[in-house]
């Protein structure tokens, strides 16, 4: 009942288990028209880990602003990410109550080595790894009936940061293939102008065909529903490709005025429909020091875990 989100703690569903918990884990990927949110009522967006609210520049690019909302539910997901349980993540987003995999101690130490940054080095390739994760939440929260394709487990993969294939639920037939680059850096407009652009300009003119064609074939294993080899043929030959760009933002670059700034150019990079060019922002002011406590936040939950998996 709508009067009862605020004290969902004090709760229980029929199985025993706190329904906080539920509502948090649906991603609630319906529009609410009433505030203009991919995501719960206002009551429910402080026990969501990510709060997607849509915006459209005209021609230019349309998107969502991310905020965080429960960042210990954040951390569990990221842990549960970095124990190699994605596809159980991903079943929780969806809204299916599923019961979380085996944990086993190695698993839980080499989790740990993923989120700790080894003493003496910088930490951009631990950040970026989680950043590539927090994109892969918000993508399942605004599209769980997508298929996506989990974050790397090795840091500084080379390939696409991410992979969605969007999928027409009457016929089942691949619609688009939407291409990620995740970026957490504190210069969000040169990181776009001189390492995004040129990436799509050069998927533009076909290079990485070849990727991409490998990439959306081992996507697809996942779905034996879907023929893979038509899916292909329409993404390399029809050119149904679309692009996302999520990065990390200031103050200059997260108002309106600021995003139109910061995606400039994006509609000649990426011509054709608007719905080609999605652009995802996540205003953090301390960005290293943010990073650093998501990732010990991670890590505690990874001990909790341990503990309960004994």
């Amino acid at each position: 009942h709508p009067g009862d989100y605020a004290n969902l703690n004090s709760y229980q569903l029929r199985d025993g288990t706190n329904p906080r918990s539920s509502y948090v884990s649906l991603g609630w990927a319906v529009s609410d028209p009433n505030h203009n949110r991919y995501g719960a009522p206002p009551e429910l967006e402080a026990f969501m880990p990510i709060v997607l609210t849509p915006f459209t520049h005209g021609t230019l690019c349309q998107g969502c602003v991310w905020t965080i909302g429960d960042v210990p539910q954040l951390a569990h997901h990221v842990a549960q990410v970095a124990l190699g349980q994605s596809r159980h993540v991903a079943k929780i987003l969806a809204g299916v109550n599923a019961t979380p995999p085996p944990t086993s101690q190695s698993m839980r130490v080499a989790a740990i080595n993923l989120l700790t940054v080894p003493a003496g080095s910088d930490p951009w390739h631990r950040d970026g790894w989680m950043f590539q994760t927090i994109s892969w939440l918000a993508a399942n929260s605004a599209n769980p009936s997508a298929a996506i394709r989990a974050p790397h487990m090795i840091l500084a993969h080379k390939g696409f940061d991410g992979l969605q294939l969007e999928i027409d639920a009457s016929s089942g037939l691949v619609t688009a293939a939407v291409i990620f680059e995740d970026k957490a850096t504190d210069n969000p407009r040169s990181t776009i102008r001189e390492e995004v652009w040129p990436d799509f300009q050069l998927l533009e003119a076909g290079e990485r065909e070849n990727v991409l064609s490998a990439d959306v074939s081992a996507l697809l294993i996942t779905r034996p529903d879907i023929d893979a080899d038509k899916a292909i043929e329409k993404i390399i030959w029809k050119q149904v490709r679309r692009y996302r760009v999520s990065i990390t933002v200031g103050e200059t670059h997260a108002s309106p005025a600021g995003r139109r700034r910061l995606f400039d150019g994006y509609d000649r990079v990426a011509s054709g429909d608007v719905q080609r060019r999605r652009g995802e922002i996540f205003y953090i002011d301390q960005l290293r020091p943010w990073m650093a406590s998501l990732a010990t936040a991670a890590i505690s939950s990874l001990n909790t875990m341990a503990v309960a998996n004994v």
